[in-house]
Parts: structure tokens; sequence; C-alpha cells
């Protein structure tokens, strides 16, 4: 069964706790998520690695699974993997 890459947006109002989540709760089905930041968040490059850490150390709170993130353009592309 292939699993398909869930999509969300970041807008004004930045990483969210309902944005953490919903991306709890879509990773029980996904292994990938690809997060749009709009234009009304305030993107900069930098800005978007904020966000991309803040939601990665979000995320691995817990401990089971970790986190990792690539940036392309726009767009974060964030896989969960089990934590060693």
């Amino acid at each position: 069964m292939m699993k398909t890459i869930a999509k969300f947006q970041i807008g004004k109002f930045g990483v969210t706790s309902g944005i953490i989540e919903s991306l709890n709760l879509a990773y029980k089905n996904h292994k990938q998520m690809r997060i749009s930041v709009l234009k009304s968040s305030g993107r900069t490059r930098d800005n978007i690695k904020e966000m991309a850490e803040e939601i990665s150390q979000k995320l691995s709170i817990g401990g089971k699974y970790r986190y990792d993130y690539r940036i392309i353009g726009f767009t974060i592309i964030m896989s969960r993997y089990k934590a060693k």
C-alpha cells in the first residue's frame, strides 16, 4: 500500500498548537509531510528554518520518533524515523 505525502500550509499565525496537533494526527498514516509556508507568514529563509526547527522539536517531545526536515524553496519536507 502506497502512502502519500500529506500537505499542510502555514499562514500568518505561524506555528501554532493546532498545527502541531494536526501533524501528530497525520503522522499516524504518513511518513512524510509537505508544509508550504505562505507569503502571509512573512517568509524568509531564516524564518522558514526557525519554523522547521520548532516543528521538529515539538513533534519529537515523546522521544519515540525523530523528525528530519529539508527546505526546498518555501516548502518544508518533514520525515519521521524511529529514534535509536
